[in-house]
């Protein structure tokens, strides 16, 4: 028996068979999206069993290589105790067989086949006991240039016992997803970080901690907007000792350093709320990052007593990370830094409560989905950390994931683990979980509405994202009302953008983000991004004005002709421009600022335009900084307010 089930569907070894044998999957422009086929074997079992995907024929002949869809064999692990049971609203599965890491049939680094592979775990071929289950996982990429449209195909399952198959069709919006995510994100690894770890945490929507310096400028097209410059202080929860802080210098060779367009941050202190002696050194830290541009972030809920860093009129954290607890110790003080122009990250370690959605193994899907898009979203959260991916406590994860003993005497099993070690595999990377592929769903869903919000409809996306993610504590449990929300965002973006029959060539401009979006300093890349309905290269140009006010006089303005290639500077009463070529050599400036260069790429239905400006001494002070997108035709949206920059 063959079947299928959706992604937030998890199949037992022995649940009974399903009746649908056709997945049906909708996906944005440059999304992975997912559907599992499950094989059941008769008692007498199965042996041999392959299972393969063809491509998908879309609209005018058009089609989807059927290298795009990514299989992966499910791995059934037994967890025993299992998590903790605080018996609130939030309650674990209990003790059982969990699918949870994915063995690819294709190397990832390499892209050679791995079927037959001598490796002690492989994906193909396999035989399966009587009557049991053996679910695949299947990634579909849709390519960021794909025709909108619905596409056709087949997956066929083959066995020494015989061959079943069944059919696929996706619906490809008429929108594309931003190449880095606005969901800004820190995610660990301890023992396994390098280029290849790098590329399967981007894979699925997540970013590393920090990147090699050598790589990230390979990264970045991958998905990298943020790193740290890995500075620790050693402060942590049960350590409340803190080293003297790097010096400016420090921080500003540092940063120089990094790849440009990169929001650049330093991870310096953990969990440091009951450290009151800490605070005056968390301020000195922040003090010297906020005069070399580099922001600070430490998991702490937000205080008055880091309100200030001492020297300048910013906090001494830029950047709150916060578990639910902490975020529902003080919601106000959450939303007053929020709107001081601090940034608030939520982030998840063991089941410190009863209610909030949770990341050990045993939890329900939804707990690993909800939280990156929806509830971040609903709260206005901004970023999302984790504290590591590689904890591979047990000889062979692959089937252990307790940990009964090490955080405490009670199981937390799979926390701290969201990839699987690639040697027992055969392949040089990491393998993914089948956790990791919800929460990358949920940073997608994330910019779902965020595109919605650009958009002009953000009310009501978030009233959507409401009635199913209010707060930590009444989200929805039921996987079925989440999809819906997420069909519904899905078909609004494709409506907005002419449906999935396409649209004018000319298309609707709008402005998407500016990264950074806060910050101080003389010197400064900035990454802005804007959108056109029908392409980013049928985007006419964007513009940024750098001012305490909307208004060209006095300001730093430039624009960016995508037709002409070029960067433009206004002079300074805001009626004259000079121009120069992206890419190429030259700077332009008034008495605000001077333009040192820049450059652009298209991806999907974005430009991102990398701009590296000086301010002047006398354009000291807080200004805004507002963006604006220009059609084909000539039509300009209205100036959004993205951020604010402050001059020494």
């Amino acid at each position: 028996m063959v079947w299928t089930v959706p992604s937030l569907q998890r199949v037992g070894p022995s649940d009974p068979p399903g009746t649908t044998a056709q997945a049906q999957i909708s996906a944005a422009k440059g999304e992975s999206e997912s559907y599992q086929i499950v094989v059941r074997a008769p008692a007498s079992g199965l042996t041999n069993v392959n299972v393969t995907v063809s491509a998908l024929s879309g609209p005018g002949g058009t089609m989807i290589p059927a290298a795009n869809s990514t299989l992966y064999r499910e791995q059934y692990l037994y967890v025993s105790p299992g998590s903790v049971n605080w018996n609130g609203t939030n309650q674990p599965l209990g003790p059982g067989w969990y699918a949870d890491g994915l063995i690819p049939f294709v190397d990832p680094v390499t892209g050679a086949s791995l079927y037959n592979s001598s490796a002690p775990l492989r994906a193909a071929p396999f035989n399966l006991g009587g009557n049991s289950n053996q679910p695949i996982w299947v990634d579909v990429l849709v390519p960021p240039a794909a025709t909108a449209g619905v596409y056709a195909g087949t997956y066929t399952v083959t066995s020494d016992q015989g061959t079943a198959s069944g059919t696929v069709s996706l619906t490809v919006w008429n929108f594309a997803l931003p190449a880095t995510p606005a969901l800004k994100s820190s995610f660990a690894y301890w023992v396994d970080g390098n280029l290849n770890t790098d590329k399967e945490l981007l894979r699925n929507r997540v970013m590393p901690v920090t990147a090699s310096l050598s790589d990230q400028s390979a990264l970045m097209p991958l998905g990298l907007g943020a790193t740290s410059l890995g500075f620790s202080s050693g402060a942590k929860s049960g350590n409340c000792s803190m080293t003297p802080a790097p010096s400016v210098s420090q921080f500003q060779t540092a940063a120089a350093a990094q790849a440009p367009g990169l929001f650049l941050y330093d991870y310096s202190a953990d969990e440091i709320g009951n450290c009151t002696n800490l605070y005056p050194s968390v301020q000195q830290w922040a003090c010297n990052m906020h005069q070399a541009g580099v922001n600070n972030l430490v998991t702490v809920a937000p205080t008055p007593a880091l309100y200030t860093d001492g020297c300048t009129s910013r906090s001494a954290v830029d950047i709150w990370a916060v578990l639910p607890l902490m975020y529902n110790y003080s919601p106000a003080n959450v939303n007053y830094v929020i709107s001081k122009g601090d940034q608030v990250w939520s982030y998840n370690t063991l089941v410190q409560d009863s209610y909030s959605p949770k990341w050990e193994i045993d939890f329900a899907p939804i707990d690993f989905r909800i939280q990156p898009g929806f509830i971040n979203q609903v709260l206005g959260l901004t970023g999302l950390l984790y504290w590591r991916v590689d904890f591979w406590l047990n000889a062979n994860p692959w089937t252990n994931l307790d940990n009964v003993g090490y955080f405490s005497t009670n199981d937390y099993p799979g926390d701290g683990t969201l990839v699987y070690p690639g040697s027992q595999i055969g392949i040089s990377s990491v393998a993914p979980s089948i956790r990791l592929k919800w929460i990358r769903d949920g940073v997608d869903d994330y910019d779902y509405i965020q595109l919605l919000k650009n958009a002009g409809y953000g009310s009501w996306a978030l009233g959507l994202a409401q009635g199913i993610a209010p707060d930590w504590t009444n989200w929805t449990r039921d996987s079925n009302a989440l999809a819906s929300v997420r069909q519904q965002l899905g078909q609004k973006l494709d409506q907005l953008n002419g449906g999935s029959g396409g649209g004018s060539s000319g298309g609707t401009a709008s402005v998407v983000q500016m990264s950074p979006s806060s910050g101080s300093g003389y010197t400064q890349w900035f990454q802005l991004v804007y959108s056109n309905s029908t392409g980013g290269a049928n985007l006419g140009g964007g513009g940024v004005l750098f001012n305490s006010s909307p208004s060209g006089a006095g300001g730093c303005w430039v624009y960016y002709a995508q037709a002409k290639n070029t960067l433009s500077l206004a002079n300074d009463a805001g009626t004259a421009w000079t121009s120069i070529h992206a890419g190429g050599s030259g700077t332009l400036a008034n008495s605000q600022c001077t333009v040192n260069g820049g450059s652009a790429a298209v991806f999907g239905n974005y430009v991102q335009v990398s701009l590296l400006l000086t301010f002047n001494g006398s354009f000291a002070g807080s200004r805004n900084a507002y963006l604006y997108a220009v059609s084909q035709s000539g039509s300009a949206s209205a100036y959004q307010r993205m951020g604010t920059w402050s001059v020494p």
